[in-house]
């Protein structure tokens, strides 16, 4: 059985900066793809970033390109999403996912494993 864990969520104001981190347990975690989603009340989960280890890619929604990176470490199972110069709209719960065999990973329905989410609050 996967397990996803998220950590690091938090409070921060405007223009700080945050790391989330995603522990992977249960399946060979350099199979996957990984994503990290954001979702707030009464809206759609939304593509945060995106990377598939196989073909080094890596991708981000527009709304937080050159603020957030996200990376994986394979040796400890862990992806991890860098999050910098903060802004209010980016309060959301934060979720990651892994998916199995679908490396579109822009769609948050291909994702077969998703961990519990952790709040990301900043504050004006």
């Amino acid at each position: 059985q996967v397990q996803l864990v998220e950590s690091g969520g938090g409070l921060v104001q405007a223009g700080g900066s945050l790391s989330l981190s995603c522990a992977v347990s249960g399946r060979a975690f350099s199979t996957y793809a990984m994503g990290w989603f954001r979702q707030v009340p009464g809206k759609e989960r939304e593509f945060v970033a995106g990377i598939v280890w196989s073909g080094g890619v890596i991708d981000y929604a527009d709304s937080v390109k050159g603020r957030f990176t996200i990376s994986r470490d394979n040796a400890k199972n862990t992806m991890y999403l860098q999050m910098n110069a903060l802004e209010p709209e980016d309060t959301a719960v934060y979720y990651c996912a892994a998916s199995v065999g679908d490396t579109r990973y822009r769609l948050a329905r291909v994702y077969d494993y998703w961990g519990q989410g952790t709040q990301v609050t900043v504050s004006s």
